[in-house]
């Protein structure tokens, strides 16, 4: 059997079932390659290290480079030199015939298994055509050398992970035989054309920038639509939010529904250079002395604030708008929370100068009570609970499986 045929273009999909039924022990009729009597038994591999006729097993062989070409190949494993499934590529790409010298033409290896999923597998190309998309923004973060190498590798070993995940949950829905109807795909892109308004021409453009026809994205929905049955038959349908849950959430988070408090501020102010002298600085900050004895003894912020803007002073007055205490800085949330409505701060230090505050009004609604988010609750535990059980129902799902990955 070879793995590759030299003589004819073979597709990325034809290559990996070829890999896959070589990794099954698999035969198929040879066209060409060394003479009938110097071939090995494909699912026979002796191990000359060893008496007896004992044999390696599939995943010995695995890890010797020579070992698996000769496999793959049935040429003697002396002669060549390459890592598990290889794709051999002689100079003229695939055009090379095949020939019993084809040990002394340039070898490549351009794909082979990186996980064993049950009877399935996942290949080195797939794994990189997921991961491609990541690398270039770990490096465009400018790491360090030995950070961006961790980085990396990480990435690499959580996108295997997911693809490892991906495999599972497709290999249950074909044994739970869930079916995806033609309506159904066909329902699916049309809410994602009417969510994105698109015309199906701008799909089909938008699809082709991506290097991906419409047949092959049907056949992405019709996968997606897939795992979500599987997820509503494994994890949803299997999920209770009770009365209790709800009330249990509401009460160790009854901060996010508390009545919330708002102060409508204005200020006043006047720019001082951080490079001005102490004079300049004690200068102005008698200027907004001089603005504040004026408040203080009854005259209006905001008609002050209207009388900044029609003159040339170098003080300004702005209406801020509503904020609550924790979208101000800590000086400022020292200070404002201490104000009632119509009161009015001290002349305070700035970054950029000095300025007065004042609270126009304060406005405060009530603590939220159970029975108004009551259904918010339930579909935030909802979405909670689906992802929790999800990950669990996969672990599972890994622990009866058999999973090999092959570095």
């Amino acid at each position: 059997m070879k793995l590759i045929v030299l003589n004819q273009k073979v597709s990325r999909s034809h290559l990996k079932k070829r890999i896959l039924v070589q990794y099954r022990g698999g035969r198929e009729v040879q066209t060409g390659g060394p003479p009938q009597a110097d071939r090995k038994d494909l699912n026979r591999v002796p191990n000359p290290a060893e008496k007896g006729g004992r044999t390696k097993d599939f995943f010995e062989m695995a890890s010797s480079p020579r070992g698996v070409l000769a496999k793959a190949s049935g040429f003697p494993a002396k002669t060549v030199t390459a890592l598990m499934f290889v794709l051999v590529v002689a100079t003229l790409a695939l055009a090379v015939p095949v020939s019993t010298n084809l040990w002394a033409q340039e070898i490549e290896v351009v794909d082979r298994i990186v996980a064993v999923v049950n009877n399935e597998i996942i290949t080195l190309y797939e794994l990189n055509q997921s991961f491609a998309p990541y690398v270039s923004n770990i490096k465009a973060l400018n790491y360090p050398p030995e950070k961006e190498r961790q980085t990396l590798f990480q990435v690499r070993q959580d996108i295997l992970d997911k693809l490892i995940e991906s495999m599972l949950a497709d290999q249950q829905v074909k044994r739970d035989r869930i079916t995806v109807s033609q309506k159904e795909i066909n329902r699916a892109i049309e809410r994602i054309k009417e969510q994105r308004q698109f015309t199906d021409e701008q799909l089909r453009r938008g699809l082709a920038s991506q290097g991906m026809t419409m047949e092959e994205y049907r056949q992405e929905i019709e996968e997606q639509i897939r795992r979500t049955k599987l997820v509503n038959r494994e994890v949803k349908a299997k999920i209770v939010i009770t009365k209790e849950d709800i009330k249990e959430y509401y009460e160790s988070h009854r901060e996010k529904y508390a009545g919330e408090k708002k102060y409508y501020l204005w200020n006043m102010f006047i720019k001082v250079s951080s490079n001005s002298g102490s004079s300049q600085r004690n200068k102005a900050r008698n200027r907004m002395e001089a603005l504040l004895s004026q408040l203080k003894q009854g005259r209006s912020f905001e008609s002050l604030v209207d009388e900044l803007k029609q003159s040339t002073s170098a003080i300004q007055g702005t209406d801020l708008g509503l904020y609550r205490l924790d979208e101000l800085s800590e000086q400022l949330r020292q200070v404002v929370k201490k104000m009632k409505t119509g009161e009015f701060s001290t002349v305070l230090d700035a970054n950029f100068g000095f300025q007065i505050l004042y609270v126009q009004k304060i406005d405060e609604s009530r603590d939220q009570p159970l029975a108004a988010v009551e259904s918010e609750i339930e579909e935030l535990l909802y979405t909670e609970f689906v992802d929790n059980k999800y990950q669990e129902w996969l672990e599972e799902l890994r622990a009866r499986s058999h999973i090999r990955i092959i570095n």
